[in-house]
């Protein structure tokens, strides 16, 4: 079982008798709808120019996040690790990390280390500030990297949350206010766990409107670039660490995730309260209401119309919409997966007939529900929303639900299969198809290819499911 199955400990006595029930927390977890919160902040940590991830903790956390990232984005992934011994578990891991860092620095001379604390030295409670401190203080090597730690134990928390509380450390850290003209003040755009083709389509949709914008993180050539002739330790790409350091003086925060709109701590949030930057938080812009408002905060922060062309994109998405509602009214979905994508694609599939019966999600926020309806309304007393869910608890309810196909990550492939129904691919991890790095979801353009894959896989099942076979639908 891999370390994103852990689970924090039961409250209140160490011994809980035989029968009683705790619904809030399960006993186990067979496969969780999440996976380890380190994942998250590497990466954030990919997308930042120059930076190399380091886990401080055990060789296996590295080990299992690099195959992850690796299978999902069929690139080269280099993670760093501290490595900790049976005597580092009981004494402390600072000669660990020191020789690590001094390892990283002279082999690959990164701009930016980016530590990330695993389940073991954050329950040892290494104090990572006095042992990043210490290394600063007695380092000889030259040219030393900057220093960015995130705190991402996985026994509370999901790869989301741990990308976030990285996205938040790097602007928490770099961030500084800076004299600049305001008409060359960039948008500090924060999009969440997307794919690279989707950061590559939001940069070019943002341009659209004239204006410079800073990614936090843009990992779209780091994760997906083209071929090498030879090899690069550290691939090109990313956001400089003078962008991040510029976002003092940014014009105005965009901040993605209806779920992520409700922490009182985010990247977004510190640019407003510590430099006044004006701060836009609305859910991931799939479909046609969330894009509207991600349009809405462009049209403000740039002072600028909605351009031609972005109009012309929201025309086409419309007469999808028109040309295959007959095939999506009233069918049933399940969704699953980070709880943002959830909530974002519950909303989606409201609004073209889809009734997403079960919303389930990894993360434990207490804002699922509540975010999805404030989006999406009319869902009010139709859909069940579970957090910290499993596959094995969305397995018992599929009787009862009846849906008509899955939406979600690989992990519901063999649940999907025993059942006969269609899974549609989408969020963390993808990896049983080629070209996960390529999906396309956000902005009318992504929305329309989203929208065209679960059309053609309901047509597709019903193809199959007809015993003369349909040619024409």
């Amino acid at each position: 079982m891999s370390c994103s199955s852990c689970k924090p400990s039961l409250p209140g006595p160490a011994l809980v008798n035989e029968g009683d029930e705790h619904p809030e927390f399960p006993s186990s977890s067979t496969n969780p709808c999440k996976l380890c919160t380190p994942l998250g902040a590497c990466l954030a940590f990919k997308g930042i120019a120059g930076t190399v991830p380091l886990l401080h903790g055990s060789q296996g956390c590295a080990t299992y996040i690099r195959r992850y990232m690796i299978s999902h984005f069929r690139e080269p992934v280099d993670i760093a690790s501290s490595n900790f011994s049976e005597d580092s578990a009981v004494f402390g891991g600072r000669k660990n990390l020191h020789t690590a860092l001094e390892n990283v620095t002279r082999q690959y001379k990164p701009a930016m280390v980016g530590v990330a604390t695993t389940c073991l030295s954050e329950t040892m409670g290494e104090n990572m500030p006095m042992l990043l401190g210490e290394y600063r203080a007695e380092a000889t090597q030259e040219g030393q990297p900057a220093l960015v730690h995130v705190s991402t134990p996985s026994f509370k928390g999901t790869h989301a949350e741990g990308f976030h509380a990285a996205v938040r450390a790097i602007v928490e850290t770099l961030a500084a206010p800076r004299s600049t003209l305001e008409r060359l003040a960039p948008i500090a755009l924060m999009p969440g766990m997307v794919s690279p083709a989707d950061l590559r389509h939001l940069r070019d949709l943002v341009s659209w409107w004239g204006v410079p914008a800073t990614f936090v993180p843009d990992y779209s050539e780091t994760l997906d670039g083209g071929s090498w002739s030879n090899y690069e330790r550290m691939p090109s790409g990313g956001t400089s660490l003078d962008e991040i350091r510029a976002l003092g003086s940014a014009r105005a925060t965009i901040e993605c995730g209806l779920v992520l709109a409700g922490e009182k701590s985010t990247a977004g949030t510190h640019l407003a309260a510590k430099f006044g930057v004006r701060l836009h938080r609305l859910g991931l812009p799939i479909g046609l209401r969330q894009t509207d408002l991600f349009c809405g905060a462009m049209e403000e922060a740039a002072n600028a119309v909605i351009p031609e062309r972005v109009e012309r994109e929201r025309g086409r998405l419309i007469d999808a919409y028109v040309d295959a509602h007959k095939y999506l009214s009233g069918r049933k979905a399940i969704v699953y997966g980070e709880e943002d994508l959830v909530a974002s694609l519950a909303v989606f599939l409201a609004e073209i007939g889809v009734w997403p019966v079960l919303c389930a999600a990894g993360g434990r926020s207490g804002r699922l529900e509540s975010a999805i309806l404030g989006a999406a309304p009319e869902l009010k007393g139709r859909i069940e929303v579970r957090e910290g869910s499993d596959f094995g608890e969305i397995e018992t309810q599929i009787a009862e639900l009846k849906p008509d196909l899955l939406i979600g990550s690989s992990k519901g492939y063999k649940l999907a299969r025993s059942l006969g129904l269609p899974l549609v691919r989408c969020g963390f991890p993808v990896h049983d198809r080629i070209g996960s790095q390529r999906i396309q979801m956000l902005g009318y353009t992504g929305t329309l290819q989203l929208f065209d894959c679960i059309v053609n896989a309901l047509l597709e099942k019903k193809q199959e499911d007809s015993e003369i076979g349909y040619s024409y639908l």
